[in-house]
């Protein structure tokens, strides 16, 4: 296996655990005083590598603490949705994936389709749809607010190390 290829693995399964992690946070009704604490008890309960767990933790902390500047954005971009309507599983991926959008852990094409793909494997029939919408949304509206890196489209298809 490639480098770039186990280096990709690896940030897949972070973004599983840490939609898993924000989900428990979401439905569990954990305070986020508690986010440590949870999160603990999940690794000790799915232990993994070092880099997948480190990378999981940084979502979910960061995911967790911008959650003020990452809901409006969802909400302005889910047309006649409010974030209370949405389920659980779709909100978490949108949060997580906002959340990577802002803060450029990776191009915006990969940060969208790694949300597709937790939106099909965790999410309803409709949710890939759903989530891909909100998202090309929240990433037109940060493009305009330059906070979003712009990365040709070509160049992530020419180049498997970008977007790991």
């Amino acid at each position: 296996m490639s480098a770039a290829r186990s280096i990709s693995d690896d940030r897949h399964r972070g973004r599983v655990a840490a939609l898993q992690l924000l989900y428990q946070l979401e439905f569990g009704g954990v305070s986020p005083s508690e986010v440590d604490e949870m999160a603990r008890r999940y690794w000790t309960e799915h232990p993994v590598p070092e880099g997948h767990r480190s990378f999981a933790t940084t979502l979910l902390q960061g995911t967790v603490e911008r959650r003020d500047q990452i809901d409006p954005l969802i909400e302005g971009a889910a047309d006649n949705w409010r974030l209370s309507r949405m389920s659980v599983v779709d909100r978490t991926i949108l949060r997580l994936a906002v959340y990577e959008l802002l803060t450029a852990v990776a191009p915006p094409a990969v940060v969208i389709n790694e949300a597709l793909e937790l939106a099909k494997t965790f999410g309803g029939e409709e949710s890939s749809g759903f989530v891909n919408g909100v998202l090309d949304a929240v990433k037109r509206v940060l493009e305009k607010q330059s906070n979003l890196p712009r990365l040709p489209m070509e160049l992530e298809a020419q180049d498997p190390k970008i977007g790991t």
